[in-house]
């Protein structure tokens, strides 16, 4: 009972500093205000709806869908262009709140890393932010939920702490081989891999490299939803030939892990069996 209490405590703390934050929206950037010139000569027309405070704070929510994203990124996207540094917090504490407390919908979050910061500075914030938000995650789970996770997923628990056991020399690949075929959900994996004694330290490690392709993914998908303004900009050859090249990067590491996890784990049984085939 003590533990639930402290992780209430927690989540309770951590949603009063991001909602705070948010009250904290700095005053609008020119481009933001209506009447402001635009690039073009004209007036800017990208006012956001209400050109009050309230108005802005309203749609500094997390994105539920694509449209919901791209209003989001950009909001945010003129927000930086002088208030730089209230996005980069806002962005990471979100992040962070996100991983922390195993909600869905870090995707977006990864594409709209790529659309506010660029293909590389949004993949290295993308990679930071899910390797320090799910060994908070870990830290959490260690600190206050082993009990109740237990009691909530005894068969996934036990099953992982076979796997983990039996694959004890080889750990860090096993690890690996779970981000790129993972038979079950990250959020689930964070939360039990201090039940199943993994070292912290190749936690870390593995979630940083193991979820390097499905960041790079999303990161790419946000340079280009930003860059795209039409199908005809979709579906160009340059466009097409990008998106190749995007799942061959993608792919390299999840085979070779393949490759390796052949000859080397153990992970004979029903729900791996049926993952890797």
């Amino acid at each position: 009972m003590r533990s639930l209490a402290g992780l209430i405590a927690v989540v309770a703390a951590a949603t009063l500093y991001l909602y705070f934050l948010s009250l904290h929206l700095p005053a609008a950037p020119p481009l933001l205000r209506p009447g402001a010139p635009h690039q073009d000569g004209g007036t800017a027309d990208t006012t956001p709806p209400g050109d009050s405070s309230e108005g802005q704070r309203s749609r500094l929510k997390f994105p539920a869908d694509l449209e919901e994203l791209r209003e989001l990124a950009e909001l945010l996207h003129f927000y930086k262009t002088e208030h730089t540094g209230y996005v980069l917090l806002l962005f990471c504490s979100a992040y962070l709140y996100k991983q922390s407390f195993a909600i869905p919908g870090s995707s977006f979050l990864n594409i709209l890393a790529g659309a506010l910061f660029g293909p590389h500075e949004g993949l290295l914030l993308a990679c930071v932010l899910t390797t320090a938000g799910s060994t908070m995650c870990y830290l959490l789970s260690r600190a206050f939920g082993k009990h109740h996770i237990v009691n909530l997923f005894p068969d996934k628990v036990s099953m992982l702490q076979r796997k983990v056991e039996e694959n004890q020399d080889c750990l860090f690949f096993f690890l690996l081989f779970l981000r790129f075929f993972p038979m079950t959900p990250n959020w689930f994996l964070n939360m039990s891999a201090p039940i199943v004694n993994i070292p912290v330290m190749f936690f870390f490690c593995s979630v940083f490299i193991g979820l390097l392709p499905y960041n790079f993914i999303c990161v790419q998908t946000g340079v280009m939803l930003s860059e795209v303004s039409s199908l005809d900009d979709l579906f160009s050859w340059a466009r097409l030939l990008q998106l190749l090249a995007i799942a061959c990067v993608a792919l390299l590491p999840g085979v070779l892990i393949r490759h390796y996890s052949q000859s080397r784990l153990k992970l004979d049984g029903p729900i791996t069996k049926k993952k890797i085939q």
